[in-house]
Order: C-alpha cells, then sequence, then structure tokens
C-alpha cells in the first residue's frame, strides 16, 4: 500500500479488537463495504487479557473452539490474609479465551464476507470533508495513507485515538493497570489449577487490586496482577511487576517458563455518560466505557457494542440516522442498571484494600456469599451483577457501613 494511496470506502472501523471486528463482520455480512485498520502487524501478538467469560457468550457470539484456551467450572480465592474458598460444580460454567486467536479470527471472519483489512496502521485524525470523513493513518515505516469514508467508527479501546477523551465532568475516567505473564508449567502443575479461576484479594496480596491464575492449554497458565489507580496515592503505589514476582514465588510458580509479558490499560466511567457520536465519527467499545471495572472485563461487553451497533449503522448509510441517536440509550439498557453500581463497588473495594480495614470488610462480605453462594450464583455476581440477590450483604458494604 503506496502513502499516495486514498482509499475509499463506505465505513472505516479503527480497530479490530472484540467490538471493532465484531462490528465489521456484521457490517460486511450486511453488504457494506467495510475498511478495517489496526496498529497491529499481526493480530495474534499482544494478547493481554484475563479473557474469562460465560458460556452463554460463547453461544452468543458463535465462537469457535479454536479461540477457546480452556473451560472452567469453579473459584478459588485466597484471602485476605490466609483465608481460602472455594466454589465449584460438575457442568462448565464458563471459558478462557485465547485473546490473540480471537482477534484473529474476527479479522478472517469480516474479510470473509467482503471487508477489507488493513494491519500495521494507526489512526492519528479525522476530519469532515464536506460530506465525508477524511482520516489519516500512519503505517510502522511513517508511510501516510488517507482513507475518505462515510462513516468513521472509533474501536481503537481505551486510548481512544480518534474520538478522544471525554470531557470534563463528574462521571471521570477511572484508570486501571495490569501486567500479565504466560507461563509454561509441566501439566502436573498445570492440572493443580485448571478447571477453575483462580484470584487473591487483600492489601497483602496485591494493595488496592487482585492477582488471578487462569489456566490456558495444557501446561500454560496465565499469571496476573491489576490495581485502580489512586490519585491519592499517586507515586506510592508499589510497582506491578514487583507484586506479580512476590505472587509466583507464593504460588510456587517461580520455576515456571515465562514464555509472554504483556501489559494493558483501562480508563473507564463509572455512568457512562462520555458521548458516543461526533458528527459522522462514532465511538464503541472501549472507546465508550463498555469494560466493566470489577473484573477488568471487557470482551463480551465490547462485542454486544459492535453487534447493537450494525443495524443502526445500516440504516444511516441509507439515510435513517434516527437508530444512531437512539443507540447510547440502547446500549445503556443492554449493559443494565447494575453497571453503575458494580462500578461504585469495584472503585469502594479495590481502592479500599489498602489496610486491615478494608481487608475486614472484604473478608465480611465474602464469608457471607461462602454460606449461601453456590459456584453458579457466583457467577451470577460477578458476570452479571445479580447484587439484588445478595441485598441483605450487599447494601451494608456498598454503602460503607461495614
Amino acid at each position: 500500500m503506496s502513502s499516495s494511496e486514498r482509499l475509499r470506502c463506505q465505513v472505516l472501523v479503527v480497530g479490530c479488537g472484540p467490538a471493532g471486528g465484531e462490528l465489521a463482520r456484521g457490517l460486511a455480512r450486511s453488504g457494506v463495504d467495510v475498511l478495517v485498520v489496526d496498529a497491529l502487524p499481526d493480530l495474534r501478538t499482544r494478547a493481554f487479557s484475563s479473557a474469562a467469560l460465560p458460556l452463554q457468550a460463547i453461544e452468543r457470539f458463535g465462537l469457535p473452539p479454536e479461540v477457546v484456551a480452556s473451560r472452567w467450572s469453579g473459584w478459588q480465592l485466597f484471602g485476605p490474609g490466609d483465608d481460602q474458598r472455594h466454589w465449584s460444580q460438575e457442568q462448565p460454567l464458563g471459558a478462557v479465551l485465547d485473546f490473540g486467536a480471537l482477534r484473529h479470527w474476527l479479522g478472517l471472519q469480516a474479510s470473509g464476507w467482503g471487508a477489507r483489512l488493513a494491519l500495521g496502521l494507526r489512526a492519528k485524525r479525522c476530519d469532515a470533508v464536506g460530506d465525508r470523513l477524511r482520516t489519516s493513518l500512519v503505517g510502522a515505516s511513517g508511510a501516510l495513507v488517507e482513507v475518505e469514508s462515510d462513516w468513521v467508527v472509533d474501536a481503537s479501546g481505551q486510548g481512544r485515538a480518534l474520538i478522544g477523551d471525554p470531557p470534563p465532568s463528574r462521571d471521570p475516567l477511572v484508570r486501571g493497570v495490569g501486567v500479565e505473564w504466560l507461563l509454561q508449567v509441566p501439566e502436573p502443575l498445570w492440572r493443580r489449577w485448571s478447571n477453575r479461576l483462580s484470584f487473591c484479594l487483600g492489601s497483602q496480596w496485591m494493595p488496592q487490586g487482585y492477582g488471578w491464575v487462569f489456566p490456558m492449554q495444557p501446561g500454560l497458565l496465565k499469571l496476573g496482577v491489576c490495581r485502580l489507580e489512586d490519585p491519592r496515592r499517586q507515586g506510592t503505589q508499589p510497582a506491578l511487576g514487583t507484586c506479580l514476582q512476590q505472587l509466583q514465588r507464593r504460588w510456587l510458580l517461580q520455576e515456571a517458563e515465562v514464555v509472554d509479558r504483556h501489559g494493558g490499560v483501562i480508563r473507564s466511567s463509572v455512568r457512562r455518560r462520555e458521548p458516543h457520536r461526533r458528527g459522522r465519527l462514532l465511538g464503541l467499545g472501549d472507546a465508550i466505557s463498555t469494560a466493566n471495572l470489577l473484573g477488568g472485563e471487557g470482551i463480551r461487553h465490547a462485542m454486544a457494542s459492535g453487534r447493537l451497533l450494525v443495524p443502526a449503522l445500516v440504516e444511516a448509510l441509507a439515510g435513517n440516522e434516527r437508530p444512531l441517536d437512539r443507540y447510547p440509550g440502547q446500549l445503556k439498557r443492554m449493559l443494565g442498571w447494575r453497571w453503575s453500581l458494580s462500578g461504585r463497588l469495584a472503585q469502594r473495594t479495590w481502592l479500599g484494600l489498602v489496610d486491615e480495614r478494608g481487608d475486614r470488610r472484604l473478608s465480611a462480605l465474602l464469608h457471607g456469599l461462602e454460606q449461601t453462594a453456590a459456584a453458579g450464583d457466583l457467577s451470577a455476581l460477578l458476570f452479571h451483577y445479580r447484587f439484588e440477590r445478595y441485598g441483605g450483604r450487599m447494601l451494608p458494604y456498598l454503602l460503607g457501613w461495614r
């Protein structure tokens, strides 16, 4: 692709992650001329995502076996302190995805339906030119490519390459950071961690955040830590790499071979009030805060936002923009009223895990869940935010009464 070439399409999708890939394949299936660009030269690389999701999401989006690394049917929680808690059932509750394989598959799906895919291009700016948009893209060599399109969708993630950060408000972006290692371990050790999602909670384990071990394909584990950034403790929060190494030693995984290291950032608002549109430029996925702060989970929410946008954008291309005006409200209703509640719970829980007081509050909540909740109930709480099932125990915690 030469730097002097000017491309044209109906819809330019910037980012071939879960949101952009799902949108592109849906638009292409509807006969739309779609160009998808991504900054990565290979969609299978930089696969930072814990990528755990419930089985219903696998079925909903028709994900194939090759993107599923493992399935799990239980939960294992370490902490606060020396506490350990376990929930399990016989039938699988969810899956851990190979995030790189998912992005690659979505790109192939979009291409198979007729979308054009251009990798290694980073979006720099987007300008209105008459009733169309002109987007400037830059390749790794510095070559400039310009794309003219009817619509542009920014699915570039939390960086919001084109749509930019939302204006200052009382619903600011909350920032979280994470580091994850892919470990190669002997299969007997892998089996000890297989078939369950394992988390560590508490200030002694991971201050103002949590750590995890997720099973991937046999012989591979994901070990990670993440936390919310606390403006009040700026510069004093411990380095994530140090926390991950401590967790590795504590879980006796220090002899494992590290085959990949990656990290990521989440920036999401609690109430999701940021603009979803600027003229013919639309935001999608993490660019409009579909990553949930409670567990940092974004894949299925991003894909849902892409699927929801398809019919509205098809209507807009036919001259009816009213569905696009309704899109933010439809997305808010789809995510549900529990969304903001889960964000507040995330801030209260993670930022409060700095001392014994915060640990005791979380221990009291977990003890109550341990007495009554089954593995499926915990999944409903953490993946579907079904807080009302535990109102008597959750409400005092959310309001800070304990």
